[in-house]
């Protein structure tokens, strides 16, 4: 196996260190080190993270390859410093069985960009009446601990609790798309000061807080895990800080753009900016970035959501729900965390790699950067500014919210065990 020898990174945003690949691990790190036919890479003034990990990502295959595909979508994650994801399971057919599981496993095996965690679904065809082959899913060759039926809310109490009951006995997790379906019939952006200007149907904050706040006392009742995918508004973040203070097992996610962007957006009526959840207010973004700094929220997602370009050009209300968030994901974090000085560059590593991957109970990946580790890593230029062009995108899809706005960071590197999988910006 080859050598690769990162030479000068600030490894976590502290002070230059030389960090040695050979084969798939790290063999050392330092200063001055030296290695006989190692590849040299250059990274002065770059900063070096463990891999980042997404819990939360579309990547539609079986069924929807036109918006994107299990290579297009690691491809994407790659570009986006990513070395894995977890793939989401509102599919065609949906990933509600073994089989289907397995095969999206192996077709990111196949892929080799990034691993790819298949999330199996909570309940037959996402359709919330009957529990999914939850114990099958988990013994199958994907190994499945994280159900979801993102997308939609798992809505009856009752299979809620069956479902934490069940997850409980292989140390499985129920992350939940809080969004009562009663309060949100017909709803377009979010309920407040410019649905009502618009004249577009509310999605009322309560809709998300009140199934957090149940969900949160069913996983205390049951002694389970549950995590709340997409966290979205400032009572979300009291609901998720009280459960913590009470010592539940509750963990929370939140998606670049609700740190970034708000409901003002939808003045454009600009279909790129229709998201469930939606864009909420400027108190809840700042709320949700204070929650983020201070481990409320354990960590970020993407909620990556690629759509054909049909799906979207068109006129609000008939557009697809979702955003494209792998490639862009580090530098909104970058902008709205780092830059403001709310994190470090160790505490965005904390949020991005190792909170996600013992959420998603990985092996191998959000490990520290030290000797014996496997060599999944990032390299970040945190200098680069530009603005964000979707057509160089590696995703199927280009339904970005970021369309020419400048932001800062630029992965220069990814490495999964020790293969680049991104060399000098581009993918090899």
């Amino acid at each position: 196996m080859s050598k690769t020898l990162i030479r000068g990174a600030k490894v976590l945003g502290g002070a230059p260190q030389d960090v040695l690949i050979d084969g798939e691990r790290i063999e050392a790190v330092g200063e001055g080190l030296s290695a006989e036919g190692a590849e040299v890479v250059d990274a002065a003034g770059r900063v070096l993270l463990p891999g980042l990990v997404d819990l939360h990502t579309h990547l539609r295959e079986p069924g929807r390859e036109d918006s994107e595909t299990v290579l297009t979508g690691t491809r994407a994650a790659a570009a986006g410093g990513f070395t894995a994801v977890h793939a989401m399971a509102n599919t065609f057919p949906v990933a509600d069985t073994a089989g289907v599981v397995e095969q999206v496993w192996r077709l990111g095996r196949e892929s080799g960009y990034c691993d790819v965690q298949p999330v199996g679904a909570v309940t037959v065809g996402l359709e919330g009446k009957k529990l999914a082959e939850l114990g099958a899913m988990h013994d199958s060759a994907a190994g499945v601990v994280v159900f979801s039926d993102d997308g939609k809310c798992v809505d009856d109490a009752v299979i809620m609790r069956r479902a934490l009951e069940y997850v409980k006995a292989f140390d499985g997790v129920v992350a939940q798309h809080a969004q009562e379906p009663r309060l949100t019939e017909g709803a377009q952006m979010n309920e407040g000061v410019v649905s009502a200007e618009l004249g577009l149907g509310g999605w009322p904050a309560v809709a998300e807080e009140s199934i957090i706040a149940r969900d949160v006392l069913l996983a205390a009742h049951v002694g389970s895990r549950v995590h709340i995918c997409h966290l979205s508004t400032a009572g979300s973040v009291e609901i998720v800080r009280w459960a913590k203070s009470k010592g539940w097992n509750v963990t929370a996610e939140v998606t670049p753009h609700h740190l970034l962007l708000t409901d003002e957006l939808v003045r454009s009526y600009d279909p790129v900016y229709k998201v469930n959840p939606p864009l909420r207010t400027e108190r809840d973004v700042l709320a949700l970035r204070e929650a983020l700094a201070d481990g409320t929220i354990d960590c970020v997602a993407t909620d990556h959501a690629p759509h054909p370009h049909e799906d979207k050009d068109c006129e609000w209300a008939a557009a697809a729900m979702g955003m494209v968030g792998l490639e862009t994901a580090l530098s909104v974090v970058q902008h709205t965390m780092v830059d403001t000085g709310l994190l470090d560059w160790a505490q965005l590593a904390e949020r991005m790699s190792f909170r996600p991957a013992a959420i998603g109970r990985l092996t191998g990946q959000g490990r520290p950067v030290s000797p014996g580790e496997p060599a999944n890593l990032t390299l970040v230029d945190p200098a680069y500014r530009g603005a964000v062009d979707p057509a160089g995108f590696a995703s199927r899809s280009r339904n970005t919210p970021y369309e020419g706005r400048e932001l800062p960071g630029r992965v220069t590197h990814t490495w999964l065990r020790g293969r680049a999988t991104v060399a000098d910006g581009k993918l090899v």
